[in-house]
């Protein structure tokens, strides 16, 4: 989280971004495949009245800012189609043609 030290209404450390990560695991038989995607999000002045002192934030009340502010829906859907890509990909890269393989070193010499 980014905060300001102090504000001009006299509040200390108030938080007004939160960054963020989320990620996504699908496994099919024995292999892993991993998507995650991150952002910040903005959170808004708070009055003197619902203030919560830096400190005393827990995971929860920042987690409820997240679900307020962000479409997990749509992150989801996009972590979604990463995992797609990575299981089906549409674009490959192949080793180039004329290049030869390195000889692998005799042991027995």
């Amino acid at each position: 989280m980014e905060e300001y030290p102090t504000t001009p209404d006299g509040l200390d450390d108030v938080v007004f971004v939160v960054n963020w990560r989320r990620n996504a695991v699908e496994q099919i038989d024995d292999k892993l495949y991993t998507a995650d995607t991150f952002g910040r999000l903005p959170v808004p002045a708070p009055s003197p009245e619902d203030f919560t002192p830096y400190p005393d934030l827990t995971f929860e009340q920042v987690c409820g800012w997240l679900e307020a502010g962000l479409d997990t829906a749509e992150i989801d859907a996009g972590l979604a189609a990463q995992i797609e890509k990575l299981i089906n990909p549409t674009v490959v890269s192949l080793p180039l043609p004329w290049a030869t393989p390195p000889t692998p070193p005799n042991p027995e010499i």
